[in-house]
Order: structure tokens, then C-alpha cells, then sequence
């Protein structure tokens, strides 16, 4: 499971690299979030071309496809940042202070190695697909209406180079805390208390009046 977490910010090298990649993953969110409302209007488009004219959205399955990529991963490293996703936090809970450091370092820098690898097999994956001198830029097309489908490659590709960027800031957060004994350090996510959440919840709900 995955319980709210805050990413505190300081004047270390470390926290200014943090704050710096983090418009990009938000504006990989965005796109994520736009691809996914795209995608229920041609969800809607299909089934009221069906229901009122006799003729659903050519394609609909291909641009499916195409959008998954943006809707599933482009996102991911923000996710990473926030600790929103999915993680053994009964077990992660057990530790404290340089215990608990040494542990998130381990699993981050497994995170690292195994981004690394698929970013590698996906980079190859675009690379076999992508091509100048072909129609489209494209080696591959969709099945039904022939759409490329490096674009979407592309998005996985570059969805892993900014999650690679995001674990090994991490990383280095983490080596940080550990080895100068920090009890709060910055770039990391921090599991909230129930108090820190709901004080959290108020502030929002006060910046909304």
C-alpha cells in the first residue's frame, strides 16, 4: 500500500536538482492527464458515431494503442518522486533514522539498474521502428489504420530517462541522509503523520476559500 508522503525542499545541491526536474515530471502528468481525457472523447465519439450515424470511429482501436503509453507511464517518475506508488509500507515502517535510509537506498538503486535496462531494450525498441527515410518516419504501423507507432515507443523511451534521472536523485538523497545521519532529508518522499496529513488537508481546503 502507499501512504501520503511530503517532499521537503532545502538549499542543498541535492534539493535544487529536485526542484528543478520536477516541472518536467509535471508537465509529463499534464500530457498524461490530457491523453487520458482524449481518450474518453473518442471513446464517446465512437459510440455515438455507432449508435446515431451506423459508424463508429475508424481506428479506434489503434489510437488506443497509441495513447496507452502516454496514459500508463509518461507519469511514472512524478509518482516516484511523490511515493505514490505502490510499496511495502508496514514493512518499510519498521525502521528508523539511518536503518530506514540504508533500506530505501537498496531498493532505489534496484529501481536504477532495472530502469536502466528497459530504458536500453526500449531505446532499442524505438530505434528498430523509427526511420527518416520511410513514410511517416516509421519501420511499423498500426494494424487497422496504419498509424506509426514510434511516437508511442518514444513516450516510453523518454517516460524512462526522466524516471532514471528521478532514482538516481533519489539515490544520492538517500546516501545523503544515511551517511550524515539526517532525520528529515529534502528530495525524498516522507511518510506524513495522520496529524501532518490532515493539517496538510486543511491547508488546501483554506487555499480554496
Amino acid at each position: 500500500m502507499s501512504s501520503a508522503s511530503s517532499v521537503l525542499a532545502d538549499d542543498s545541491l541535492v534539493s535544487r536538482f529536485d526542484r528543478m526536474l520536477l516541472p518536467v515530471e509535471t508537465a509529463m502528468v499534464v500530457v498524461s492527464g490530457l491523453f487520458t481525457f482524449g481518450l474518453m472523447f473518442l471513446a464517446v465519439f465512437s459510440v455515438g458515431g455507432r449508435e446515431f450515424f451506423g459508424s463508429p470511429l475508424r481506428g479506434y482501436v489503434d489510437w488506443i494503442e497509441m495513447a496507452m503509453p502516454f496514459i500508463a507511464i509518461f507519469g511514472i517518475s512524478y509518482v516516484q518522486r511523490s511515493g505514490s506508488h505502490i510499496r511495502m509500507d508496514i514493512f518499510i515502517g519498521l525502521f528508523r533514522g539511518r536503518a530506514l535510509w540504508a533500506v530505501e537506498l537498496v531498493m532505489t538503486v534496484f529501481i536504477f539498474l532495472l530502469i536502466a535496462l528497459l530504458l536500453w531494450g526500449a531505446w532499442a525498441h524505438f530505434d528498430r521502428s523509427f526511420d527518416f527515410s520511410r513514410p511517416n518516419w516509421s519501420r511499423d504501423s498500426s494494424i487497422d489504420i496504419n498509424l506509426p507507432i514510434w511516437p508511442a515507443k518514444l513516450a516510453v523511451v523518454l517516460a524512462f530517462v526522466v524516471l532514471v534521472l528521478r532514482a538516481a536523485l533519489q539515490v544520492w538523497a538517500y546516501a545523503r541522509a544515511l551517511f550524515l545521519g539526517l532525520e528529515r532529508p529534502a528530495a525524498v518522499p516522507l511518510t506524513q503523520s495522520i496529524e501532518e496529513q490532515a493539517a496538510a488537508e486543511a491547508e488546501q481546503l483554506a487555499g480554496r476559500d
